[in-house]
């Protein structure tokens, strides 16, 4: 929202609109209560001690040349609302202590099955991709600003790694994306995230990450034929798109250049919204899932926890995949653990991974 429509909607000029913005002049209990309403903020968040955005030198951007400077600002925004929530959290819950290496030393390809070995799960494929992370120590919210152009970034932030998803792309895309975010967390935690090599070398390692060679080669050399169909069956085995799967297999010299084209043309057809056989089921936090489940449990509600943030619920949904509207999520991924100080006021649960 520009400050010129934010004026005409709360019945400010926009110089005073500014002066309240650095600083120059402070609103009056009767300005903000006739700002808050129009940003859809409790009245209550305007009095917080100012909130620490990530620094845009150190976020990566997917897609940057087509963002906007609005676009980018909301999203780094709703990554400190995140930040909020994230410390909320570690108050009250002990998590994972992040075990995401630097691998800067490495090519992405290699980086890719370093990490999976450093992870021990071999070259098996992933299931769920958030609660791999997760389990790892990595913390995962969704997008709050959900613009198409923003597919997802992440940052480290105070000694640990953040990952922020899209939630409206596809679930093959948004996998995809986790992918290249993590390649984004252990290429790069030392240097920028800002060109053309670094987001090639994350788009390299997300796909290495998620469609190991030797997983890959195992499985192809059976097929029949690289038809648009083969390509549609094959995805199930790593939870990829068609064209995720087409291109690495074309990188790897196993689907022809004339084959690789055609099956573009084939998935020209779906544009760029839709995916064939589509999978359904989104993935989730299994983290947040598992706090709010044990708050509920011990009488605090999602509103309990915005009013401490000063927030509305929607803000939270918009932060946690909707998970404030469901128990617990099923699985073991992801260890949560009441902290000593949460440990004595609900001694009645545990959570376990």
């Amino acid at each position: 929202m520009t400050k010129v429509l934010l004026g005409q909607r709360a019945g400010f000029s926009v110089k005073t609109l500014g002066d309240y913005e650095s600083g120059r002049a402070t609103p009056t209990e009767d300005g903000i209560g006739s700002i808050a309403p129009v940003l859809r903020f409790p009245v209550s968040f305007f009095y917080r001690p100012e909130l620490e955005e990530p620094p845009s030198e150190s976020v990566s951007f997917r897609s940057l040349s087509r963002m906007t400077a609005a676009q980018r600002d909301a999203a780094l925004a709703a990554g400190a609302l995140a930040f909020e929530l994230s410390q909320w959290i570690q108050k009250h819950f002990e998590l994972t202590v992040p075990n995401v290496p630097d691998l800067s030393a490495y090519q992405p390809t290699e980086a890719a099955l370093v990490l999976r070995n450093h992870w021990r799960i071999g070259v098996r494929p992933i299931g769920n991709i958030v609660h791999l992370m997760e389990s790892q120590g990595v913390r995962v919210f969704s997008l709050a600003e959900r613009s198409h152009q923003v597919d997802a970034y992440s940052l480290w932030y105070h000694g640990a790694p953040f990952v922020f998803l899209n939630t409206t792309k596809t679930v093959e895309h948004s996998r995809m994306d986790a992918a290249h975010e993590l390649g984004h967390l252990v290429l790069h935690q030392h240097g920028a995230v800002r060109s053309r090599d670094v987001e090639n070398d994350a788009k390299a390692f997300g796909a290495a990450f998620l469609m190991p060679a030797e997983s890959i080669r195992s499985i192809v050399p059976r097929l029949t034929g690289p038809s648009f169909s083969n390509m549609v069956q094959l995805k199930k085995n790593w939870g990829v798109s068609v064209a995720a799967l087409a291109m690495r297999l074309n990188k790897m010299g196993l689907l022809p250049d004339h084959s690789y084209r055609g099956i573009c043309i084939e998935l020209s057809k779906y544009g760029r919204t839709r995916e064939p056989h589509a999978i359904v089921e989104r993935e989730k936090s299994a983290v947040l899932g598992k706090v709010f489940g044990m708050l509920r449990e011990s009488g605090t509600t999602k509103a309990d926890v915005a009013k401490q943030l000063d927030l509305y619920t929607e803000d939270l949904d918009a932060l946690i995949f909707g998970l404030g509207q469901m128990m617990a999520s099923e699985g073991s991924s992801g260890q949560v653990r009441p902290s000593a100080d949460a440990e004595q006021r609900r001694r009645q649960f545990r959570v376990y991974s």
